[in-house]
């Protein structure tokens, strides 16, 4: 196989807080550097590309000396936490946006699918943004003609392909935009995270639309995915971005193994220290305990048997709004899927106790989830916007769930576990 896309030392700086360069002594300073044939004075200045942590520069560097190289027909998934880069790495492969250093070099025609609806014109009618998307990847008419069927029929928009992009919905979009991408023949196709925003169906057939034009077309599919699975099933090899760097770079296997021990190493800081959260810290969470039904903290717990999740919280304000207070717990499997949610609008609970105490206990009588090791993800907040948030963290703890008989032969493994159990946030 021969090399169709090489980075080399691709580095991007931004400047936080403002749109452009920056001011107009900065830009001078960069210009006199120039006609003297001077390096950007810039260059030489920004703070790593750590979300969580507090800006100590104007500038960050959100990609740092990226070095790789994917062969034709090969499959290559980039991971990361948020932030870590990958979106503006794919920006840069796609050309549209340049690199403040370094050089990528491409042979043949690049797609992109990088947002919803990218390259789409809303005025424009399904059809007619197929024929757009085409001309702009360099293909005639012609040939757009010949692939026109099929790329309707695989996005199932047939009945709107004569309507306006813009009364489409998002998943209507990504379906459409997907379809073009992968059936105009670009040499690399580059996918984002939007495929999430189609449903489950679109998404198997994505899949397996991807695989087909690998294995079957030899051409090369870059793709960024927080479903861990999808990248395991999809792709060849893998790198591993965190803090705009390069961490790991291998295959499939060894970087998503890679990947979840980071994130899972994370939460060996004590949980009030931990700073990868965010809210207006109002509400913050401090500990979490696991108790079984004799009240004994465990670490570990049967499938289908009692469970409390003790969390423990300080509270800077003491005008919380109790009677619409949110408490969402999202139990995570290691491929970073939510398995079990515990919602406490759905719920029906009663925060009346918060008041008095900083405890919240969730209480499940019958934990039926299958043996593993699962993250939980705790939010605190007044709304569903990001602004109404007291406190969310991802992985601020784990639990090892142990194979119970439930799954054997549909038996409890405890008598009498069906009553509902006394507590502040019960289930």
């Amino acid at each position: 196989m021969s090399v169709i896309l090489k980075a080399e030392n691709i580095s991007k700086q931004y400047r936080l807080g403002l749109v452009g360069t920056g001011t107009i002594s900065h830009d001078l300073n960069r210009w006199w550097a120039g006609i003297r044939g001077k390096e950007d004075p810039y260059l030489k200045v920004g703070s790593v590309n750590d979300r969580s942590a507090k800006a100590d520069s104007d500038y960050v560097w959100a990609l740092q000396d990226i070095n790789f190289e994917v062969q034709r027909g090969e499959v290559l998934g980039i991971i990361g936490k948020n932030g870590a880069g990958k979106s503006t790495l794919l920006k840069i492969l796609s050309r549209v946006t340049i690199p403040t250093t370094g050089e990528i070099k491409t042979k043949g025609r690049i797609a992109s699918l990088l947002e919803v609806g990218t390259g789409f014109h809303p005025e424009l009618t399904g059809l007619e943004n197929i024929y757009l998307n085409g001309a702009i990847l360099g293909m005639s008419k012609a040939e757009i003609r010949n692939k026109e069927a099929e790329i309707i029929a695989f996005s199932g928009c047939e009945r709107y392909v004569d309507t306006p992009v813009k009364r489409y919905s998002s998943g209507m979009r990504v379906r459409l935009a997907f379809a073009v991408a992968a059936f105009l023949e670009p040499d690399i196709l580059v996918i984002d995270e939007v495929l999430a925003v189609g449903d489950a169906e679109f998404q198997k057939k994505a899949i397996g639309k991807m695989q087909d034009i690998s294995k079957g077309d030899g051409r090369t599919v870059l793709f960024v995915s927080h479903n861990m699975a999808a990248v395991k099933s999809l792709c060849t090899r893998a790198i591993v971005l965190e803090h705009g760097k390069t961490v790991f770079e291998g295959g499939t296997d060894n970087a998503v193994d890679f990947y979840l021990n980071k994130a899972k190493n994370s939460y060996v800081i004590p949980l009030k220290d931990r700073k990868d959260r965010w809210g207006n810290g109002e509400i913050k969470l401090v500990n979490i305990s696991f108790l079984n039904e004799n009240n004994i903290e465990v670490n570990q717990i049967i499938s289908g048997e009692y469970l409390n999740v003790k969390m423990t919280f300080i509270k800077t304000n003491n005008e919380i709004d109790y009677d619409h207070l949110f408490v969402g717990v999202n139990f995570k499997d290691e491929q970073e899927q939510i398995v079990l949610s515990f919602l406490s609008d759905e719920m029906g609970s009663d925060f009346t106790n918060f008041k008095i105490k900083n405890e919240i206990e969730l209480v499940i009588p019958n934990l039926f989830i299958r043996a593993g090791i699962y993250d939980l993800r705790i939010q605190t907040s007044l709304g569903t916007r990001r602004e109404d948030h007291y406190d969310t963290i991802e992985n601020a703890t784990s639990i090892q769930v142990l194979p119970g008989r439930l799954w054997e032969n549909g038996n409890l493994n405890r008598a009498g576990n069906h009553a509902i159990f006394p507590g502040t946030y019960n289930v």
